[in-house]
């Protein structure tokens, strides 16, 4: 029987060629009020250290299925869609062999980690993950990298506050993300443009009553 099976220029069929494994780790990131910018780990499968949670990509699967579900089996995680980040492809990032990470990254808001497993995750501090295996601080850190650009000139983009807020409520949300203060006048003049007054007033916290605003778009 004739062997129809394609052949590059150079003669070889794709089964000539070897294959890493294709994993995928994600970087879900939060603001907790004590901490700051945290991101979520799960326990490791050997019971010790802590990692991203993720997962090998089975036979079949899209990658944002292997996603979801290493969210759902390691961390009972629901409905989220994070984004592709990066490909880690070192090849010798993984000592169990050849693996390449497709890296992801989303920011939620605390209360949709609430039914998180307890036992075995954990919210850590985005500046101390601990000893992670692997290249996932790597991870971390280009995930972190990432949504502080994005937070720079956009007003919460992630939509961490809901749809309404007062400057001094988006402020603090972005100095939770930045990883330090910011300059009160050189923050409002950098968000007004992309803000729209509601015409009402919040009574939240303490201090004076303050304007509430909505993103422009």
């Amino acid at each position: 029987m004739a062997d129809n099976a394609y052949r590059d220029t150079s003669g070889r069929k794709l089964t000539d060629y070897p294959r890493p494994s294709v994993a995928v780790d994600t970087a879900v990131l939060t603001l907790d009020p004590d901490q700051g910018l945290v991101v979520l780990e799960a326990r490791r499968q050997n019971g010790t250290g802590w990692a991203l949670p993720g997962t090998f990509i089975h036979e079949g699967e899209t990658l944002a299925q292997a996603v979801d579900r290493s969210l759902r089996v390691k961390a009972n995680v629901r409905g989220l869609h994070p984004r592709q980040l990066y490909v880690f492809d070192d090849p010798t990032r993984d000592d169990r062999g050849w693996v390449l990470s497709v890296a992801h990254v989303q920011v939620v808001r605390l209360d949709q980690l609430a039914d998180r497993f307890t036992d075995t995750t954990r919210l850590v501090s985005v500046d101390t993950p601990g000893r992670l295996p692997y290249d996932h601080a790597d991870i971390i850190d280009l995930a972190v990298a990432y949504v502080r650009a994005h937070y720079v000139d956009r007003p919460d983009p992630d939509r961490l506050l809901g749809d309404e807020f007062t400057l001094r409520e988006l402020r603090i949300a972005h100095e939770a993300i930045a990883g330090h203060p910011l300059q009160r006048d050189t923050f409002r003049r950098a968000m007004e443009p992309h803000l729209v007054a509601t015409g009402a007033i919040s009574a939240r916290g303490r201090g004076r009553p303050a304007e509430l605003f909505r993103r422009r778009d």
